[in-house]
This record gives structure tokens, sequence and C-alpha cells, in this order.
């Protein structure tokens, strides 16, 4: 029989809709019966595609013994970590906090009926291993310990809600100035791995925010040793494992520090942070291999992500027929099947096919072993023979892949998660010359404006045809940053506008109008045992950073103070813990380095056929920083100094602060005040 979980719209709920544990997902209606029987609640956090949330189900969840136990003790709660991201932070918070260690997922907790929770832990095994007790024990022992120990529990409770409440930034900058922005980059550089690039040891993450400061402090500042760092270790990056050679995108993390061998999931949040520093390191360098792999990733993105009505879905499992990799994975003698003599004796030194095994002992990840000149030069071969080779060879074997049996995909559609993709795409597409890619940008922006915008509420979550869940904070400082690179790879006067709207929504509801910054959660949300301000970035980068740098940005460009009087409060807000711990605030320092810099505006206007060559020479001359806004002529009156006057040719109009340059009407000229790094 199926549990209360059977009418909602989570891929991730359905899964467990037909477990013999009687389910319930999160609402006040279960906290309130479990006030009346005076049972704990256990409350179990995950998501579709995470592999150990399919173990735990499979020993546990699907065990009938153990539901039995489940349902006799506790009241029992599943929740999609991707569509309640509030609860998550939460509980994963409060899972530190008990246990001293950073948690995971599955995140199992146990809660008082008051939400409070009074032990936690991640995946626990059937049966005691990895020094982990046995879940069903533990489930007597828990059940016995609220009986028994209540009044410690409750004392143990309200400790730890004070230790929540003390978590939150309490502010008290008086002044800002550029040590954070030293400090975050010297910690990177001693946390840099110089031989495989990245960051500490395995498992080793992308970390696209860190990458992206390396790339915007080199821009800053021409320090070459950022360059170096993030070149070095996008190039790493594109040529491991983590990197899908075939199928284009990336997967979610490298259980070793060559990146060699992933965790297999593939996540969309991921891949639109990736390709928005593929695009901003290709900027830098011109190095081909980004470029290639930004354009695999895009393919990937459309070929297997794209819905049909708009819109990007949220993951790819790391398991099909219950085995992680397996979709991936091969042998020598299957590739060797499948290509010519001449095509594998490339593809076998290249990838490794020559090698020992590298995933557990019998299959081969690809993964680029010996590059393809260095193999091209063994061979007697020109290099572009040997890239069309592999081209056709890759082809090959993806064609055959397609065939097997796919991971599972999770057709969630979520708002802050297609936000960043449609900044990614719009930044990429601008950057690259991909008017193509800028074309999917807008589709998924103005999806996102028809299906997730209702009624002047932006909803969080889209399945099946159902849109629901109120908004968090990721998903309008997302969404608004997406605008705003939106605006710049193509400007529409819809956008700007909407962009208004949103901010001032993000203000009305999520801002902190005593202390500064925002919450998490809106104003209208239901009450919870706490409400974060996020600040540091996690997985995603933070929300209150890219709120704080999506309105200054909009309010240097539109001149509207109220947004930036909130940026400014939300940057002084968590000021010293910035300055305290750098590193974890990169996404936060963009906006300290546009605070203390105002960004340069730009603005095009001019017959829409001259715009692009104008265009594509300020990608070439402009740093990151600037704000660039191209308007053709008929574009109408626009709000602040968007408002210039039409002309029969272009004319450039530069601003930085209060200080503006006259109207500027060749590119070289441009070109000079550029190089000049100042106006006038």
């Amino acid at each position: 029989m199926p549990n209360h979980l059977v009418h909602e719209t989570s891929p991730y709920l359905q899964q467990h809709a037909h477990n013999p544990v009687d389910w319930h997902p999160w609402s006040a209606a279960v906290f309130a019966e479990a006030q009346r029987l005076n049972k704990p609640v256990l409350l179990s956090i995950g998501y579709s595609t995470c592999h150990w949330c399919h173990v735990m189900a499979a020993e546990s969840f699907e065990d009938n013994a153990t539901a039995a136990r489940m349902n006799e003790l506790f009241i029992n709660v599943k929740v999609d970590r991707e569509e309640r991201p509030d609860l998550d932070q939460i509980y994963q918070s409060a899972h530190a906090m008990l246990t001293g260690r950073p948690g995971g997922w599955p995140l199992t907790m146990f809660l008082s009926p008051d939400q409070t929770p009074f032990f936690g832990g991640t995946y626990f095994p059937k049966s005691a291993h990895y020094g982990l007790p046995a879940f069903g024990d533990l489930l007597d022992q828990l059940a016995t310990a609220f009986q028994r120990s209540g009044s410690e529990i409750r004392k143990q409770n309200d400790s730890l809600r004070a230790m929540l409440v003390d978590s939150q930034p309490r502010g008290g900058a008086k002044v800002l100035d550029e040590r954070p922005l030293r400090v975050a980059l010297r910690t990177l550089e001693q946390a840099f791995d110089p031989v495989d690039g990245g960051f500490g040891d395995a498992p080793k993450f992308p970390k696209p925010a860190d990458l992206t400061f390396c790339l915007r402090r080199f821009a800053a500042s021409s320090d070459e040793q950022a360059l170096a760092i993030a070149l070095f270790t996008l190039k790493r990056l594109c040529d491991g494992g983590i990197a899908d050679q075939l199928g284009g995108g990336f997967f979610r993390y490298s259980v070793d520090k060559q990146w060699m061998i992933p965790h297999f999931e593939k996540m969309l949040y991921d891949n639109a942070q990736l390709l928005d520093v593929l695009a901003l390191g290709w900027q830098s360098s011109g190095a081909e291999p980004l470029r290639r792999a930004a354009e695999a990733l895009v393919a990937w993105l459309q070929r297997e992500m794209f819905a049909p009505g708009g819109g990007f879905y949220s993951a790819l499992d790391a398991d099909s027929e219950h085995v992680e990799g397996k979709f991936y994975v091969w042998t020598p003698h299957q590739v060797a099947l499948l290509l010519t003599p001449e095509e594998y004796a490339l593809c076998a030194p290249h990838f490794g096919l020559d090698r020992p095994a590298n995933f557990e002992g019998k299959h081969w990840h690809l993964h680029v072993f010996t590059p393809l000149e260095k193999v091209a030069e063994s061979l007697g071969i020109a290099p572009e023979i040997a890239r069309r080779r592999l081209d056709s060879a890759k082809a090959k074997l993806l064609a055959a892949r397609t065939k097997r049996i796919r991971p599972s995909r999770d057709d969630k559609q979520l708002t802050a998660w297609n936000a960043l993709t449609a900044k990614a795409l719009a930044n990429a597409g601008r950057i690259f010359g991909k008017p193509e890619w800028v074309a999917l940008a807008r589709g998924t922006v103005d999806f996102l404006r028809a299906t997730m915008w209702r009624d002047g509420v932006l909803h969080a979550s889209h399945t099946d045809g159902q849109t629901h869940l109120n908004g968090y904070l990721d998903d309008y400082a997302f969404l608004l940053d997406a605008l705003l690179a939106q605006l710049q790879a193509e400007f529409r006067r819809t956008d700007l506008f909407f962009a208004c709207t949103l901010a001032d929504a993000l203000l009305d509801e999520f801002e902190d109008h005593e202390k500064g910054g925002f919450y998490f959660t809106a104003h209208r949300h239901e009450t919870l045992i706490s409400r974060p301000k996020p600040g540091a970035d996690s997985a995603l980068p933070a929300g209150n950073a890219v709120a704080a740098r999506a309105l200054q940005q909009l309010g240097h460009l539109l001149g509207v103070s109220r947004y930036l009087v909130a940026a400014e409060r939300a940057l002084r807000l968590f000021y010293p813990e910035i300055a305290e711990h750098s590193a974890s605030y990169t996404t936060f320092l963009s906006n300290l380095e546009e605070y203390l810099t105002p960004p340069a505006i730009l603005v095009l206007r001019g017959p829409v056929d001259d715009l692009p060559v104008w265009r594509a020479a300020v990608e070439k001359m402009a740093e990151p920083s600037v704000l660039c806004i191209t308007l053709p002529n008929g574009s109408g009156p626009l709000p602040g100094g968007l408002n210039k006057p039409e002309s029969a040719t272009v004319n450039a109009w530069l601003c930085q602060g209060v200080n503006c340059l006259p109207p500027i009407a060749k590119p070289e000229e441009l070109h000079q005040v550029f190089k000049a790094g100042k106006l006038g």
C-alpha cells in the first residue's frame, strides 16, 4: 500500500511512496500529531540522484522488519532537500552542532515534536559496520531515550536553539577595505594543489566560486598566480574523469585528488557554474580546451537536460541498474569493437585503456592520461588528423553508450538552478559569440517568468505541470542575477522591468529591515526552529552574496539608491565573517570589490546592425566587472542612465560612479580608455 507520499510531485518522494515505512511529507499537522502522541519524529532528508540515499533505502526503508520498527516508534517524515533547501540548511547546521562533523545525504535526524533535533547522523547501515551502529538498534535506543530522558533532551534542545540563533551574522563593520581580497587569495594559494589543480585533498570538488574569484582577481590586479591557479585547475578538470569525456558536462566531485574517478551524479547547478567559469577562463586566456569543454557541456544540456516546455531538469543519478557508474565505464575490448584500428590506437593511450583498470579493478573510466598532441607525435600523425580521429571515435562511443540502460533523471525544474543555468548560458553565449546559447538563456528566463512567477510571487519548483512552493532567497537572487546577465547579452525591456519587479519583491519579502542582509525564507514562510541568513558559499553561491551583488549592479545601472543601500547593509552585516574566513566568502568578495571600486557602466546605443561589431570589440577589451548594455535604436525611453539618445552611428557612453565621459564614437577610442585603466 502506498504511504502519505503518493500524492507528492517530487521524484525523490515518489521513489519512497511505496516503502513499507509510513512516510509523511513535512507539514505542521505531522508535528501536531507527534505532540499529541508524544512520539519522536524521524526526519530523513535526501534527493533522488543520491547514491547513499538509495543504499539506505534498499537496506532499511524497503525492509519490512525495519519499517515496522520505524512505524511503531516514530512518526516518519521524508523531505526532498532540493525542494526544501530551508529545512536542509537548518538540519545540516543542527547536525554539525550535535556531532561536530559536517553532514551530507541522506541526513537522518531524530526530532522532538517541537521540530528540534536531539540526535542525528547521515547514512546508517542495516547491520553495524563502517564504525556505525545498526540502524534497527539505533531506533530502539533513541525511542527509549526520548521516553526516559525527556528533561535532558529538553535542556539540550534549548541549548541547540540558542546555538542556531548565535550562528546568525552580527554585523558591526564600520570600515570596509580590500584586505579580505588579499587574504582570500593567499588562503587559496596555500590550499592550491600544484600537481593536480584544485584545492585541498580528496574528495575534491571543483569549487567554481573560488575559480571565478581567482579570475576576477587577475582581471582587477593582473595577479598572474591567480590566473595560473584558475587555468591549471580548469584544464585538469577538462582532462579528468570528473568530466564526461564522451557526453559532455561534469560529475559532482572526484573521490581522488587526481580528478580521475568521480561520484557519478550530474547536477544542473554544478554544470551551470562550471560553464560560467569556463567562459570567464577562456576570456582571460583563449585556452582551446576550455572552449571545447564549454561546447560539450552545452550540448549535454540540450541533449539530456532540456525540458520540452522550456527550462532544464535537475540531475542525473549516479547509478544505473543499481550500480554506481555502470552507464559510463568501459573495457578495452568493448571500445576496440566499436572503433577502427587507427581510432583505437589513438584512444588507448589517450584515455588510458592500455593501462590497468582504474575503476574498481575491472573497468576503465575515460580520463585523459596522455595529451592528444603527444599521442599524435608518437603515432606520426598531424595534430589535426588526431583531433578528427578522436572526435570520430568519441561520437561512436557516445552513440553506443546511449543504448545502455540510462541513469534515472530527476525531472523537476527548480527556479534557482535554472536561473544559474540561464546566467551561464547568457554569459557564455556573449563571451564565445554563440547567439544560439543566448537564445537558450532567453528561453529559460521566459520559462521561469511564465511558469514560476505567479501573482507577484516567485515559486521554487515545477514538476509534471505543477508549480508549487513559494520561492526562497536563492530563487529570487539567482533569477535577478540571471536577468542582469541576459540584459548584457541581449537587451529586452521586458527583462529590465522584470528585474526591477523582482528586486523590489526580494527586498520586500526577504530583507531584514532591522539588521540588514536577507533571510533564506520569505517573511510569509512557515515558522521553523531557525531562519538562516546564508552568507558563505557552499555547493551553491551564497544567496545573500548573489542578492547583494545583483542589487548593487542594478542600483548602479539605474541609479536606484534603495538597491545600493540594501546591498551595502548586507555587505556590512557579513563583513566581520568575510574578514575572518575570507576564502569561504568568495562570492561576497565580488560585492566588496565592486563596492570599493564601482563597476564601469558602458551603454552602446545606435543602429541594430552596427552594434554586434562594437559588442565583440568590448568583449576583447573590457574587464569582467564592466556592465555593458547594448541598446538598439527604437528601444524606447528607459530609466536612469540607460536613457541615452539615439543616433545614426553607434555611440558608447561610459560612466563609473559619478564620473562620465563624453560619448565615444570609435571602438579604438574606447580601447584607449580601457587600456588607461581609468575614466578621463
